[in-house]
């Protein structure tokens, strides 16, 4: 098996600890041994030796609300779009994820049946590079919910949504999800709406639960928040309206449900959208000022009270492309109150809590798998680093390097060593 030492790094290890100087030795798959100072204790016979400079060691990071198919364009071209370039374009996605340092993502819609099904197993065969990947299908709505009716299926009533439901698992996906509420850009739909029935819900978790398959939901409105939540849904998506019932539901499912808000969509549509034809007051006056306030509160209340809340969302819309994603986390600073910790925290070990491997996946710690970044410069200083690809200057996946480093400046020096990281074979 490989050996890899990286020495000289200051760690973000994720499981709660202030970050340290220290060494981290990976042999195979999975971290062999953690061990604080630079004293140059680890073996280093045989290793491949990854000096740090002091750069950031930190585990890869997790979009909780992942669409590789999206297009980062018209929506309504990924239906009539060709099966054959939308499986290269959902490549490309899967790729620039873990090139950005994303080795986890949960998928929350597929604009084709079988995309991210296919996307997920040729990631797991090693055939395609990409993070680890919970697939998802079709988003579900009933009659006159759909969001994007050309990348949408149909259930009215208990029984089509059993029917729908279990021919969406048989195409082998990790979760489902439903369409529960509306999204102001589509002119004719209020973020504020509900369009399913609690029936309709139990039935969908019912039938997915019974298989091991999880539910997530598209729910912006505060009925549409309480519906799937008493209803056992397992992770909710947005949450803008939800309101004190909510978050009494939310709090009481805490250590079961995961929210993620998708805040950077709202942000990005209320206020970068103008070049692509989307106006700041035409956005004002579809609601999304008025949205992203209410979901800023929500979601300080939530974090107040211990829900469990994770970046990523909607990335693939042409104000939010893909390549984009840890805008998310500055947000959860910015706007959220989170500190760059907490953030960090919300997407790597909540990241292994969502992936339902916490045991394995989101910490730099003994067992767990070496699924590593190293960041030139320190994410806790300035959270917007992880935005910058250039400074991702190593990227692993499995033990396996997806990027090794290249010779940049390091902004952390902790050795009288030469700047930068530097890989060296002994």
């Amino acid at each position: 098996m490989a050996t890899i030492l990286f020495t000289h790094v200051r760690i973000i290890d994720s499981t709660g600890a202030d970050p340290y100087d220290g060494e981290v030795l990976v042999t195979g798959d999975r971290i062999a041994e953690v061990r604080p100072g630079t004293g140059g204790d680890l073996p280093r016979d045989g290793a491949q030796v990854v000096d740090g400079r002091g750069a950031t060691l930190m585990s890869g990071l997790c979009d909780a609300h992942t669409h590789f198919s999206w297009n980062n364009g018209d929506l309504d071209a990924l239906g009539p779009m060709p099966v054959e370039e939308h499986v290269l374009h959902s490549m490309r996605s899967a790729r620039m994820y873990i090139d950005y340092g994303y080795t986890m993502c949960v998928g929350a819609a597929s604009a084709k049946d079988r995309l991210d099904v296919v996307m997920r197993n040729a990631i797991d065969a090693g055939d395609i590079p990409g993070p680890r990947y919970l697939a998802n299908g079709r988003e579900i709505a009933t009659t006159g919910g759909d969001l994007v009716a050309s990348i949408t299926q149909y259930a009215d009533g208990p029984e089509e949504m059993r029917k729908v439901v279990r021919r969406t698992i048989a195409l082998g996906v990790d979760t489902i999800k439903l369409s529960m509420s509306g999204e102001e850009i589509t002119g004719h739909q209020r973020a504020e709406d509900n369009y399913f029935t609690d029936e309709e819900v139990a039935m969908a978790v019912k039938e997915a639960h019974n298989r091991g398959i999880r539910v997530a939901v598209h729910a912006r409105s505060g009925e549409s928040v309480k519906i799937a939540v008493r209803n056992g849904v397992d992770i909710v998506y947005h949450a803008s309206y939800v309101d004190e019932e909510g978050l009494d539901l939310l709090e009481a499912e805490k250590d079961r449900i995961f929210v993620a808000p998708g805040i950077n969509w709202l942000y990005a549509t209320l206020n970068e959208a103008e070049p692509f034809g989307y106006p700041r007051d035409v956005a004002v006056g579809h609601g999304y000022e008025r949205e992203l306030a209410a979901a800023i509160a929500g979601l300080k209340e939530m974090k107040r009270r211990g829900i469990r809340l994770l970046p990523g969302g909607d990335y693939g819309f042409a104000w939010t492309p893909h390549g984009t994603y840890a805008r998310d986390l500055e947000h959860f600073v910015t706007l959220l109150g989170f500190t760059p910790m907490e953030a960090i925290l919300s997407a790597t070990a909540l990241g292994g809590e969502i992936m339902l491997r916490p045991e394995e996946l989101g910490k730099v710690a003994t067992g767990y798998k070496a699924d590593l970044i190293l960041v030139d410069g320190d994410p806790l200083e300035d959270i917007a680093i992880l935005q910058d690809i250039s400074r991702i200057v190593g990227v692993m996946k499995d033990g396996v390097w997806h990027r090794e480093p290249a010779a940049v400046p390091s902004v952390v020096p902790v050795s009288p060593a030469p700047a930068g990281p530097e890989l060296v074979s002994s």
